[in-house]
């Protein structure tokens, strides 16, 4: 077998790296906007639990959090599909490292539009949908291109749930050939190819939504 046709082998589970990266990346992106949303409102006791679940889980490991819901929860009578585990677990994770972003985002919008929302007669809500939340978006990019490559990093946690991904193709194809060295290094070689296909995308949208002289450009 040559080395191409290991890296052909693999790709065959690069569907299912970028499904789990794709599907975990937009729950986090949901699970952070509401977060940093909810907490942007002011409101002190909801605020209290927000941060209390943004410091809980952006300190849980990932792959402890995805036995907790697929090992765990059957004992109690809740059986969760190996996507929707994954997606649920690094989902939350994911969300809570993002609310951080995007409440640091929040914080970069000229207070003085607010106050000249609120003066025109804008509710706190519409001022929040209309002025800040826009520009928030804007600033948040670079930080949300970070948390997306974390994201694929940890997409080979998967292959311990069973869903057939790139690891647990490699480790398939090991066992059978022998010839680890080569075969994770073509694994190396997928992920990247991933990664910068993925990269690439988010760095367009960036340059769409980047604040005009923000970095001096």
């Amino acid at each position: 077998m040559s080395f191409a046709q290991i890296v052909g082998l693999l790709a065959s589970g690069a569907g299912y790296t970028i499904l789990v990266t794709v599907a975990c990346s937009a729950a986090g992106v949901a699970v952070g906007l509401a977060v940093a949303l909810l907490r942007r409102l002011g409101w002190r006791p909801l605020d209290a639990a927000l941060g209390v679940f943004t410091y809980v889980f952006r300190g849980v490991p990932v792959l402890v959090l995805l036995f907790l819901v697929f090992f765990g929860l059957p004992g109690i009578g809740l059986s969760v599909p190996p996507l929707a585990a994954m997606v649920l677990s690094l989902g939350l994770i994911a969300g809570a490292y993002l609310a951080e972003v995007f409440r640091g985002a929040f914080d970069s919008v000229d207070a003085a539009e607010i106050v000249a929302a609120e003066a025109m007669g804008m509710s706190r809500l519409q001022a929040l949908r209309y002025i800040e939340l826009p520009q928030m978006l804007r600033f948040a990019v670079p930080g949300m291109v970070n948390e997306f490559t974390t994201v694929l990093k940890y997409s080979p946690f998967a292959y311990t749930v069973g869903i057939s991904e790139v690891m647990k193709q490699a480790m398939a194809l090991s066992a059978v050939t022998l010839r680890g060295v080569e075969i994770y290094f073509a694994v190396a070689l997928v992920y990247f190819a991933i990664y910068k296909v993925l990269v690439t995308a988010v760095w367009s949208l960036e340059k769409r939504c980047r604040v005009p002289g923000l970095d001096g450009r």
